[in-house]
């Protein structure tokens, strides 16, 4: 196994192989980790798929890892949506990345995976990339919308006064639904997804995520094995080890079809 410390751009990223598949174009994933988490917090999946014959890339996000700013967790957390959005323009970044270093062609498949944010931003990407050809989401929310209001709701509960205008929350909230799947669940076209998420979630709620995926089935009726949800109703905000070896069995399965 190959693991590899790289730039690509102005991304740091991790570069996760078996070496037999050093020069080889095999199927991608792109794997997003959490909120003030970072790349290598995820090589357990990285190694799993890699394992499976697919090359893996972790980049660390915006504000994040070897991009930290020393900000304090309230001061990311206002930053939050800046991250994503920053993410979801980076994924495609890596994606033209990997055709310049002709490490895949036009029938190369890609996975894109993320955990809590990074499985936000999953879905996120899912919204605007018909590329992805498969996706595994961790814990992530699809409404992105419903998610900012309830966060800015929390902040000003605790008497916190957000730093924005009504002006800016309206138009914030209007640059955000670009990229809230559900507000455009066609664009998931048939594409496997793989959701996990614990019932005891606080962090991420399980309800909007597991409602959104009801609502799905019915797009996926011909091929319902292409749309699964794994619930652990005894676990937080923490993939099980059984939800990390389902996920990673998921999307390897569907890229090497």
């Amino acid at each position: 196994m190959i693991v590899e410390n790289e730039q690509w751009g102005h991304i740091p990223l991790l570069h996760v192989y078996k070496e037999k598949v050093r020069n080889e174009q095999v199927p991608i994933v792109i794997f997003l980790h959490g909120f003030t988490s970072a790349k290598e917090h995820n090589l357990h999946y990285a190694y799993q798929l890699a394992e499976k014959g697919m090359r893996v890339l972790l980049p660390d996000a915006h504000l994040h890892g070897e991009r930290d700013e020393s900000l304090d967790e309230v001061q990311l957390s206002l930053r939050f949506w800046e991250t994503i959005l920053t993410t979801i323009e980076e994924v495609n970044f890596l994606h033209n990345e990997l055709k310049h270093r002709h490490l895949i062609e036009d029938d190369t498949k890609i996975g894109l995976a993320g955990t809590s944010m990074g499985g936000i931003e999953t879905l996120g990407c899912l919204n605007v990339y018909p590329w992805i050809d498969s996706a595994a989401v961790m814990m992530g929310s699809p409404s992105y919308v419903y998610l900012a209001e309830a966060q800015m709701a929390q902040f000003e509960a605790g008497g916190f006064k957000l730093p924005i205008t009504d002006i800016e929350r309206k138009q914030m909230l209007e640059t955000l639904s670009n990229f809230d799947i559900t507000l455009n669940p066609e664009a998931l076209n048939g594409r496997p997804v793989f959701f996990w998420h614990g019932v005891q979630d606080s962090t991420v709620p399980y309800e909007p995520t597991f409602t959104f995926f009801n609502e799905m089935k019915k797009m996926y009726a011909h091929d319902p094995e292409r749309l699964q949800f794994m619930t652990d109703k005894k676990a937080g905000h923490a993939v099980s080890r059984h939800g990390m070896l389902t996920a990673t069995d998921f999307i390897a399965h569907h890229l090497s079809q």
